[in-house]
């Protein structure tokens, strides 16, 4: 089973992309504070692993035409999307539960929709999984005051936070999960109900019988994965961006496939005393040594020239000297075309046994 892994830092000088609402405390009544997880370290700022998913759906659904995104119904306080895999791409990638109200007002709210009909409660586990953004480092988030002044009258203040730091995130997708639906009677297994499976059918999707599934043909399953790495490598989004404008796109990235789900390079990247970001030679030395027989592509280090750029030069030396065992299957260039790289790979025939 192969997994594409993934580590990356998103760059935020002066941002706010992650908001937790409102806070009592503070020299106004509409404080709105930042996301943060206190410890005994400190506090670290973060983007919850919900947010990063919006982002990348969002990318996906606005730059790529060819990405097809789930409709989305809603009844009431329950919503949910078509749960529809072998037709919608974020279905199939990113997971879904369906569970549909039987009350008359949700049955009315369906009629006249293009839904498709569902006879049993349906859910996907996410072939991609997608880790918290945390700061590197801890840093108290500052208090920003300002007033609303362009009103006759007294002006109103606001007040609201904001943090610079970098942030590390981890991701990992399931290639064989990736266009293989399962109709097995297990919590999260069961993504295909008697219509989905009738459907499976009807489209000729090989159907893998002792593992209770169906699977899309390989040259789609590939497609959709290199679409989702290129929505990655673009990726945008992020909360008070009109104030804190912010890149959110990878500065800097690990990423490979590997033979296994646990991800080797998590401990790679930390803070320096300084609290800026620090490659860790001697840790990325070991993975290498000891995942070395794990990792079935090159490695891709996608690095922003201005970003980290001391670390950059140690690794540079480091490739020529402790690291030149593994300087021929390192990929070093910008994240955006080392990503792009990476999905092409992944659509090579090459790669087909990735998705087995």
């Amino acid at each position: 089973m192969s997994f594409i892994t993934g580590l990356m830092l998103v760059d935020a000088p002066a941002s706010a992309l992650n908001n937790a609402g409102a806070q009592e405390g503070g020299r106004t009544d509409n404080l709105v504070a930042v996301k943060v997880i206190r410890t005994r370290q400190g506090v670290f700022p973060y983007v919850s692993a919900q947010a990063v998913r919006y982002w990348l759906r969002s990318t996906l659904e606005r730059k790529f035409s060819e990405w097809q995104h789930s409709p989305i119904w809603q009844e009431k306080k329950v919503a949910y999307t078509d749960a529809e895999p072998m037709t919608y791409w974020d279905d199939d990638l990113l997971g879904y539960m369906r569970a549909q109200g039987k009350s008359s007002d949700a049955i009315a709210s369906r009629e006249g929709t293009t839904l498709t009909e569902i006879t049993t409660t349906v859910t996907r586990v996410s072939p991609m999984r997608v880790s918290t953004l945390v700061s590197i480092a801890p840093g108290a988030p500052t208090d920003d005051f300002g007033t609303m002044s362009r009103h006759a009258g007294n002006p109103v203040p606001f007040e609201h936070q904001f943090y610079r730091t970098v942030l590390k995130g981890l991701f990992s997708l399931n290639l064989s999960a990736a266009g293989t639906f399962s109709y097995e009677q297990r919590t999260g297994f069961l993504n295909l109900d008697e219509v989905r499976k009738d459907k499976a059918e009807e489209m000729g999707l090989e159907h893998l019988e002792d593992e209770k599934a169906y699977r899309l043909p390989i040259d789609q399953r590939q497609q959709r994965v290199a679409t989702l790495l290129r929505g990655l490598a673009t990726l945008e989004g992020g909360a008070n961006q009109t104030l804190h404008y912010t890149d959110v796109s990878p500065s800097f990235l690990i990423a490979t496939v590997t033979a296994g789900g646990n991800h080797p390079f998590a401990h790679c990247i930390g803070a320096a005393s300084s609290g800026l970001p620090k490659l860790n030679l001697e840790a990325l030395a070991e993975v290498l040594t000891v995942f070395g027989d794990q990792i079935q592509s090159p490695i891709y280090f996608g690095w922003a020239k201005g970003f980290m750029d001391e670390e950059r030069a140690a690794f540079d030396d480091w490739l020529d000297d402790g690291g030149a065992a593994w300087k021929g299957n390192i990929i070093v260039d910008h994240p955006r075309v080392c990503l792009t790289k990476l999905a092409e790979t992944v659509e090579s025939a090459a790669a087909t046994e990735w998705f087995a």
